[in-house]
């Protein structure tokens, strides 16, 4: 079983089971990891969702190593103690956690399994790259099945003050599980300081010294690929389409997010509503689709959200609704990826107003389809993109006039003025992609085993030279 160099470690398999077939799975653990590890030729350990007996064994000929959960573990550790607990606290309290003991117990249990399984499929010396909330305690536990391994840990979502993290009961343990990773990664600076500070605060001044490095490294996107789609006839005839579907209006303004309390959709509604009553925008020639991809709907704060947000649409449409149509489409469901950059190239705005965002690589995706076309970016301050994406209009989506305004102005904002900040942001995306940033992220934890004195005769070897075969054969750092 000990045979994968490359083992990366998530919550869900990046496939899973629709109808007769499996797809790719929805969020932006897999869409920045996918890629990126079809090209190392590594392995990747996850949960293949639901309780389905078949269970897929390669994804675009990738292997891929299921771990299984019964029901009363989805219940517990993934409805519980990552998305009730976990997930609010992280981001900042959005709603209430709640702290369940048996939920606790639930979520060691799983990450115990987690690292048993990977534990078993890691080659000698492999690179393990563990993700996410949902296995905060799999660093240590697969440090003491497997101290020969690399392991690398990164958070795809915020990390809270210490005085919000401080509230968890099991905070000390979730603090030593991550500090079991040699690189210890992060979407924002801000971030690295919280972690750190919750680790000097609770663990002690030197607890963070076990970690070779602690550092910022904000995700990205597969720059060629969304250029490729958006280049095609394919795409660009689908977004002609949704424009004559929706009537050709003068303005199609776009939000696309899960159907999370973080993104911010009830707040943008109520902006936009503001902006029909003020006059500032017509709703006769102004359209909003707002996709809604399903998340978490077993959840009652999720369900509650959902009925929230479709009778904040409904009464909207009811105000201002005519006979040219309906005026906010909102659209409860998920797309291809391809389908989702023709509503990249149909759309004059993008909004993407989230409370509180690790990343948001909508954002990014959106710059780099528009690239050579204009459109216009509203972003959340408390998205990570809006430390990279400074030509958008940054907006605290907690200030409603602020928010009304930075949407007026991004739907008056002038066409060369609009082409020339998406294309810097285009620019900005393109230098940093996903390829880029595991770059940086494997290339510290190759640093980790050159340091490593069983390792210092490859570490010290000559690299080949661009212009030999070796050179031509050998892997990119984030193919280790």
């Amino acid at each position: 079983m000990n045979t994968h160099p490359y083992v990366v470690v998530a919550n869900r398999l990046p496939c899973e089971r629709a109808a007769d077939a499996w797809r790719a799975s929805p969020g932006g653990v897999v869409t920045a990891l996918t890629p990126v590890t079809e090209h190392s030729r590594g392995a990747w350990v996850g949960w293949a969702g639901g309780e389905t007996a078949e269970e897929p064994r390669t994804h675009h000929g990738m292997p891929l190593i299921p771990v299984a959960l019964g029901s009363a573990e989805i219940d517990a550790y993934y409805e519980g103690f990552a998305n009730a607990t976990l997930w609010p606290l992280y981001h900042t309290n959005v709603s209430t956690p709640q702290f369940r003991r048996s939920w606790w117990e639930a979520y060691v249990a799983v990450n115990r399994r987690f690292a048993e399984v990977t534990a078993e499929v890691c080659a000698p010396d492999a690179t393990v790259w563990i993700h996410d909330y949902h296995l905060q305690l799999v660093p240590r536990l697969l440090r003491e099945l497997r101290p020969d391994v690399r392991i690398g840990f990164f958070s795809h979502i915020p990390f809270p003050s210490v005085d919000l993290f401080a509230q968890l009961p099991w905070r000390t343990e979730i603090l030593e599980g991550i500090l079991g990773a040699d690189v210890i990664g992060f979407q924002r600076r801000r971030d690295v300081r919280n972690f750190e500070a919750a680790c000097a605060a609770l663990l002690g001044p030197a607890s963070t010294a076990s970690a070779t490095v602690i550092d910022a490294y904000p995700v990205s996107v597969d720059v060629g690929h969304i250029r490729d789609i958006a280049g095609s006839g394919q795409a660009q005839a689908e977004a002609t389409r949704i424009r004559a579907d929706l009537g050709e209006p003068e303005t199609l303004l776009l939000g696309i997010d899960r159907l999370d309390h973080t993104k911010g959709i009830l707040e943008r509604l109520l902006a936009l509503e503001e902006l029909f009553d003020n006059g500032t925008l017509d709703p006769r020639t102004t359209r909003m689709v707002q996709v809604a991809v399903p998340s978490r709907e077993r959840i009652p704060a999720y369900r509650q959200l959902r009925e929230d947000i479709e009778r904040t649409v409904g009464r909207i449409n009811g105000k201002f609704a005519g006979l040219a149509g309906t005026t906010i489409h909102y659209l409860h469901r998920d797309y291809a990826f391809e389908s989702v950059i023709a509503w990249y190239l149909a759309a004059d705005v993008l909004l993407a107003t989230s409370m509180r965002d690790g990343m948001n690589l909508v954002a990014k995706e959106y710059v780099t389809a528009r690239a050579g076309r204009g459109g216009a970016l509203v972003l959340s301050e408390f998205a990570g993109a809006a430390d990279e994406l400074t030509d958008a209009l940054i907006v605290n989506p907690h200030d409603r006039e602020a928010m009304v305004q930075a949407i007026a102005e991004a739907v008056a904002m002038d066409a060369g003025a609009a082409r020339a900040r998406i294309d810097a942001m285009a620019e900005v995306v393109a230098d940093h992609d996903v390829y880029a940033w595991a770059n940086r992220f494997t290339g510290d934890l190759a640093e980790v085993a050159a340091e490593d004195p069983a390792d210092a005769a490859v570490a010290a070897a000559p690299a080949p030279s661009a212009a030999s075969p070796a050179a031509a054969a050998a892997p990119a750092q984030w193919m280790i």
